[in-house]
């Protein structure tokens, strides 16, 4: 089964998450099909904390992807970030 999950980077007490797409069967910081985004957490300033191409994440979901409860919620957040903008 193909999954929408976060991939954590980053170092000790400063996490940084991809979100890709992989198959269920791979490891979280393992072989996956696709980068999708990201999310900083402790982002601050400037910074970008969230980028996400919703545009692909509809395509995996589209082909049977599932996300995970945290891509969930943050694709809900990025959608209303986005709907102001439109």
């Amino acid at each position: 089964m193909v999954v929408i999950r976060l991939s954590r980077g980053g170092s000790k007490k400063r996490p940084f998450y991809n979100i890709v797409v992989a198959e269920q069967k791979n490891r979280r910081d393992g072989r996956f099909l696709e980068r999708v985004g990201f999310y900083n957490p402790l982002a601050s300033g400037n910074a970008e904390t969230l980028r996400l191409s919703l545009d692909r994440v509809a395509h995996w979901v589209g082909n049977g992807a599932q996300p995970s409860e945290a891509v969930t919620r943050l694709v809900s957040e990025a959608k209303a970030k986005a709907a102001p903008a439109a």
